[in-house]
């Protein structure tokens, strides 16, 4: 990795790009979480830190917490077991899901032959011609 380290002043944090993004992310999410109340915003800031470095992030498609330690943490919403969902569905709206499946599908390729069609429509009365290197050919030039 080639890396240079760049001197800013804690007031021009815009030199250093990576921490403006940070510092503007972190902003939005505590303008978010505290709606308003700015006094109590240090009793959010560890959260909305460790919130910021467990979310997978655009560029390098894994969290940071993972870069640094090879594994996202848990969080107490992971460690509760999911319960029993299969009573919970409803066969007939399992029908209808798998009806809505087939439905997608049929439409999918009724797309596809509308394209195909207007594709050869488009393309009736169409004369294709094909050029030799001795033929003269006009060009307008703007």
């Amino acid at each position: 990795l080639e890396t240079k380290l760049l001197f800013s002043t804690t007031c021009h944090p815009q030199i250093d790009g990576q921490t403006e993004v940070v510092n503007r992310s972190i902003s939005t999410m505590l303008r978010a979480v505290l709606k308003g109340n700015h006094k109590s915003w240090d009793e959010y800031l560890p959260h909305i830190e460790f919130a910021y470095n467990r979310v997978v992030h655009k560029t390098t498609k894994i969290s940071p917490f993972e870069i640094v330690y090879g594994f996202n943490p848990l969080t107490p919403l992971d460690l509760i077991p999911l319960p029993d969902s299969s009573h919970y569905f409803h066969k007939e709206g399992v029908s209808r899901a798998d009806f809505v499946k087939k439905l997608h599908e049929k439409v999918k390729i009724h797309i596809q032959q509308q394209n195909e069609r207007t594709a050869l429509e488009r393309s009736k009365g169409k004369k294709y011609l094909i050029f030799e290197e001795v033929d003269w050919v006009w060009l307008h030039l703007i």
